[in-house]
């Protein structure tokens, strides 16, 4: 058995693993709290609460259409902003939702990019650097945020440390060796079956500045949604980053459970789990649900636009 297969069944038997882990978490709290007090919680998020949870969600797909924009001017090819935006919009809220963001978002941009006369390399060359920019800087934020914000990780876990900081250590190595090689080399890296781009250093900050800039916002979207407490919004991120972190591990869709697990494992000694669970059902809503309502109405308007007439190049 080759050593892509055994990291193939490693990665499926720890998603299995955390699922099943966040399941039992989740239960227990279920038990430990009634229904009726959970939609209590939920039905006392104030409007001006949801309003400010669904307005920063917009503003966090606008900037989503920054990752477009760099991978646009790194390919060397231009669209009008208004078919960025679509495609930002159709392609996130779809692959945040269902997960494995590589397929689902690359095949939203490969079916809309092509249709408006853009070729299978380019296209390929963007989902890449798109990617390669997300990771990268989630290293860096991420590291960065643990490091100055340490959080206890759960015993829960098992895991062989007991704080954020080795995590961080290890993000920002990762993040400023890319960054060193961006400015040392001008050939792309391959490590093992993956291509690494290589990039300008000024579209390495970009990248850096806008996952930053994405990932804060995103955070912000759940953090106007709990009830007021002691804690401020850098704790509470370090919190959030961990938690989605963990979901994309576990490549379980939209990390579903797995976020919800470790953010109760690690919020609620200062938020009573009752209103955690129902300021996450309001995120899951916002964040998650209505994008992907929009997404599938824009897609399939497009669709039907597409057999009336022919595409417009």
């Amino acid at each position: 058995m080759n050593r892509k297969r055994l990291s193939e069944i490693g990665l499926g038997l720890l998603g299995v693993l955390m699922f099943s882990l966040s399941i039992a978490v989740i239960a227990h709290e279920l038990r430990q709290n009634n229904h009726q007090d959970i939609l209590r919680s939920l039905a006392a998020i104030s409007k001006l609460r949801l309003l400010s949870a669904i307005a920063l969600t917009v503003v966090n797909y606008w900037v989503l259409t920054g990752y477009d924009l760099l991978a646009l001017r790194y390919v060397r090819r231009s669209l009008p902003y208004r078919r960025v935006l679509l495609t930002a919009i159709i392609s996130y809220a779809i692959s945040n939702s269902v997960g494995f963001a590589v397929l689902t978002g690359g095949a939203i941009r490969y079916r809309l990019y092509s249709l408006w006369g853009m070729g299978a390399i380019d296209i390929a060359r963007i989902v890449a650097f798109s990617n390669l920019g997300f990771w990268i800087g989630l290293f860096a934020i991420g590291g960065a945020v643990f490091w100055l914000e340490p959080i206890a990780i759960p015993a829960l876990l098992h895991l062989p440390f007991t704080s954020v900081r080795p995590i961080s250590v290890l993000f920002l190595t990762l993040a400023l060796a890319y960054l060193i090689t961006s400015l040392v080399s001008q050939r792309s890296i391959k490590i093992g079956r993956w291509l690494v781009p290589h990039l300008p250093i000024n579209l390495s900050l970009l990248q850096i500045l806008l996952t930053s800039l994405d990932w804060a916002i995103a955070g912000g979207v759940l953090y106007v949604l709990l009830p007021e407490s002691d804690i401020s919004f850098p704790a509470f991120f370090g919190v959030y980053l961990l938690a989605q972190m963990a979901g994309l591990i576990s490549h379980v869709p939209g990390g579903l459970g797995v976020f919800e697990t470790i953010v109760l494992l690690l919020l609620e000694a200062k938020i009573p789990s009752v209103d955690l669970i129902g300021a996450m059902l309001a995120y899951r809503g916002i964040y998650y649900f209505l994008p992907l309502g929009v997404a599938i109405v824009l897609l399939s308007f497009y669709e039907v636009k597409q057999h009336v007439r022919p595409p417009i190049r």
